[in-house]
């Protein structure tokens, strides 16, 4: 083996040295340059020189190789991309990295000779913005390395058009790119897949938009899901498919009839030639179900449904796939209170509805469930007509009157106004409680409006018309209990539910300006009756003329003048035990029921 200090010897000028080297060198020197050659081969062997060996020999896990002067060096087998196809004999380019001072070993790398001349071979043969392939190596900050002859740099920006979520899915692939920038000083590459990829959809895009025609159909790939709908490429372009040009039914989301990468056949709806921008249908591929839906499905058309979904004002119904029905809240039961449709429908029950109504251009079918059944307000007024007695619940209570449930689902309304003929009610809870079971006579039923007028003060007679006429006539003198003091008069309590009116005026023979002066809340007095006025329903009462006529018999002038005296007020507001002459009561516990 060579070493260096014979390589510092062959510089000797004797020709016998020259000999000797000759033979080493294994050639003939015929009159030649000796001196020249000795200098060419001698300079190869410097750090970073490129050299040409020969692989003699195996040697543990590597292979020995001579690079000339019988200078050998050994190469791991990791130097080479298939060390076990390398036979002996092999030429193979080596770089010379470095001569051991300890015996003039060789140090030798393959992978560096052949970076240096990949490097040269991209020199000479590319530039800037020449289009290149390469395997991606491995994942390194910022990007991916990629072998194309020299490990080059792709950043991970610059990987596509859509940053992927795991630019390592690459690693092992084979991609093209574009040759973004060349450091020749430092031997640096930086190369684009994006910029590639932007560039050949830009000219797709061009050829696309010049040769696509609305009405065509076409096939993409589903790039991206989005909730309104998903974006179809269509190589160069990506075109929308809204989510409600997917199907005649209903979809819930997109991704349930799509995967992202599934190659899918559209039909172009509309073209956007200067926003670039082209719309995409799924379901326009068939004939749309609405177009014979009035024939199929005419008004009064009793069809069974499946029950998609359900809100707070009804619940949609499919009839076949793309028709659906709503059957609205208030046409689910004739008499039954709903508070939500679920209290009658659930998500996948099978129904029996009646169409209803049927809107073509908005595609909306009104359906019906109550319409299966017969209504039972139909018989209502046959079955209880006016005078008929019925007996019910008090379902609920208004300001106004109450709420009685004569059957399930029909109620009736009882006005406040007609549950007595003398008590003066402020709330209809003052004469019936919730839940309390009342007889009460129809009055009247609308069977348009679905409404029953009950009255409970009708069962008995009016007390106007016979009993309070009877027992209390004008000039009669009564006993009473005063139960409200006003500025303008005494109300006094003469029966339960019976008020009369004290005047201010009928109180003293003098001016009176404040009536407690005279009298007390509860305090009994002694009245006499002025009139009855049956119409308004009053009674007039004078406190001053009783006590006259304790003294004196009234004379005529005065009884006429007492006829013209003013009536005000009328029932009282609370009830108390009643005084006076023969008590009567009024009502349904005292008064003369209705024959």
């Amino acid at each position: 083996m060579v070493n260096r200090n014979l390589i510092a010897e062959l510089e000797i000028e004797d020709d016998e040295a020259r000999s000797i080297v000759a033979a080493e060198l294994g050639e003939t020197v015929a009159g030649g340059d000796m001196e020249g050659l000795l200098t060419e081969q001698i300079s190869d062997f410097k750090p970073g020189s490129i050299l040409t060996g020969k692989v003699i020999e195996k040697a543990g896990d590597g292979f020995l190789v001579e690079v000339g002067l019988k200078s050998e060096g050994v190469l791991s087998r990791h130097e080479f991309d298939s060390p076990d196809e390398v036979e002996i004999g092999d030429a193979v380019e080596v770089m010379l990295e470095d001569i051991q001072a300890d015996g003039g070993s060789l140090v030798l790398s393959k992978r560096k000779a052949d970076r240096i001349r990949g490097w040269q071979r991209i020199i000479d043969h590319n530039k800037e913005g020449d289009d290149v392939t390469g395997r991606v190596m491995r994942k390194i900050k910022g990007g991916l390395l990629v072998d194309i002859g020299v490990p080059v740099f792709l950043p991970a920006s610059q990987v596509d058009v859509r940053r992927p979520g795991d630019i390592g899915e690459l690693i092992g692939k084979e991609i093209r790119a574009k040759i973004l920038k060349i450091d020749e000083q430092r031997r640096n590459i930086v190369i684009s897949r994006r910029k590639l990829i932007e560039e050949e959809r830009t000219e797709a895009r061009r050829k696309l938009l010049s040769t696509i025609e609305e009405g065509q159909m076409v096939k993409g790939m589903v790039k991206n899901i989005a909730d309104f709908g998903v974006f179809i490429d269509l190589g160069g372009v990506d075109g929308l498919l809204h989510i409600t040009d997917m199907s005649w039914g209903r979809v819930n989301h997109p991704s349930d009839m799509v995967k992202i990468d599934q190659e899918i056949e559209v039909k172009v709806l509309n073209i956007d030639h200067e926003k670039e921008k082209i719309a995409l249908g799924l379901k326009q591929k068939e004939d749309s179900p609405w177009e014979q839906i009035e024939t199929k499905y005419p008004p009064g058309t009793r069809v069974t449904g499946t029950v998609t979904n359900i809100m707070s004002y009804g619940a949609f119904v499919k009839l076949e796939e793309g028709v659906e029905g709503l059957v609205h809240i208030s046409e689910m039961s004739w008499t039954r209170r709903i508070n939500h449709p679920s209290e009658i429908v659930s998500v996948g029950d099978e129904i029996e509805v009646v169409v209803m109504d049927i809107n073509k251009d908005k595609q909306e079918i009104s359906l019906g469930i109550k319409q299966t059944e017969v209504n039972p307000w139909e018989t209502v007024a046959q079955k209880y007509p006016p005078g008929t007695v019925v007996e019910g619940t008090v379902r609920n209570l208004a300001s106004y009157g109450a709420f009685i449930e004569i059957e399930p689902g029909i109620d009736g309304l009882l006005h406040v106004s007609d549950m007595s003929w003398t008590k003066k009610l402020t709330h209809p809870s003052d004469m019936i409680k919730k839940s309390e079971a009342v007889k009460c006579i129809v009055l009247e039923v609308d069977q348009e409006k679905q409404r029953i007028a009950l009255g409970l003060k009708q069962m008995y007679q009016d007390p106007w018309a016979e009993q309070i006429p009877t027992h209390y006539q004008p000039g009669m003198i009564v006993k009473g209990k005063v139960t409200k003091i006003t500025n303008f008069g005494v109300f006094v309590e003469l029966e339960d539910d019976l008020e009369g009116l004290l005047h201010i005026s009928e109180l003293a023979d003098h001016k009176v300006d404040d009536p407690h002066n005279i009298v007390t809340d509860g305090q009994e007095v002694e009245v006499k009756i002025l009139r009855v006025d049956l119409d308004d329903r009053k009674i007039g009462l004078s406190l001053k003329r009783a006590q006259w006529t304790s003294d004196r018999d009234e004379s005529p002038e005065e009884q006429a003048a007492a006829s013209n005296e003013p009536l005000l007020g009328g029932m009282g507001d609370q009830q108390h035990g009643a005084m006076g002459t023969d008590k009567i009561t009024f009502g349904p516990e005292g008064t003369k029921p209705v024959e």
